[in-house]
């Protein structure tokens, strides 16, 4: 039976019980376990990189016969961290989810595979996740199957980097119309990051969620 480690290192993130599910559900054909940590590797077929914060070298992908990553940008382009959240605030309409192996240069190995992902101007934070987490499960699926015949590809084309996200990026400015900040109120994490506003020596929360629509 195949082998398969999947890495994501933060408990919080929301893709944590997608992982759960998805090692029940292909039980009949790899036995998966979902770690924390790189320390508690043991080695396998594949190891998944999933929303995993950790440098994990050489000596650890040697343990398996594949490592792969996850990555939601069409590689070359938004190499780095948050890269879905950068272009949708770019206003871009969608992004692409890259499957490609593991290498110690971020982001720069051959690809496996890739998703496009249409993003709704209207879908909030929880709607975004969820289409981003349905293209890294079905991604996840095409390696089990097609990991002894996969033809992988080189990266071509000029690299452009998105740099890591931090509390700050979540902050509102007041004194903009409401329109103009939407984009940022619908990509911020409600619970790790939310967005926030200053005003009159105070810190606030703003978290913004749909009521009916107005669509006839």
């Amino acid at each position: 039976m195949t082998r398969v480690d999947i890495v994501c290192t933060d408990p919080r993130h929301g893709v944590h019980p997608r992982l759960e599910r998805w090692a029940a559900r292909v039980a009949a054909q790899a036995s998966v376990a979902v770690h924390r940590d790189t320390a508690t590797l043991a080695g396998g077929d594949i190891l998944f990189l999933v929303s995993c914060q950790q440098i994990v070298g050489r000596a650890v992908r040697d343990l398996y016969r594949h490592t792969l990553v996850l990555h939601a940008s069409d590689l070359p382009r938004w190499r780095g961290m948050s890269p879905h959240v950068w272009q949708i605030l770019a206003g871009q309409p969608g992004f692409t989810v890259t499957l490609l192996e593991a290498e110690d240069a971020f982001d720069t190995g051959r690809i496996w595979h890739q998703q496009a992902v249409a993003i709704a101007a209207t879908a909030l934070f929880d709607e975004i996740n969820a289409a981003l987490f349905d293209a890294e499960i079905a991604l996840m699926d095409w390696a089990l199957a097609h990991a002894g015949d996969v033809v992988p590809r080189a990266q071509h084309g000029e690299p452009t980097i998105a740099r890591r996200r931090t509390p700050a990026d979540s902050r509102i400015d007041p004194a903009r119309p409401l329109v103009e900040s939407f984009d940022l109120l619908r990509v911020a994490d409600p619970d790790r990051y939310p967005a926030f506003f200053e005003h009159r020596g105070q810190r606030y929360r703003i978290r913004i969620d749909k009521l009916e629509s107005l669509d006839p």
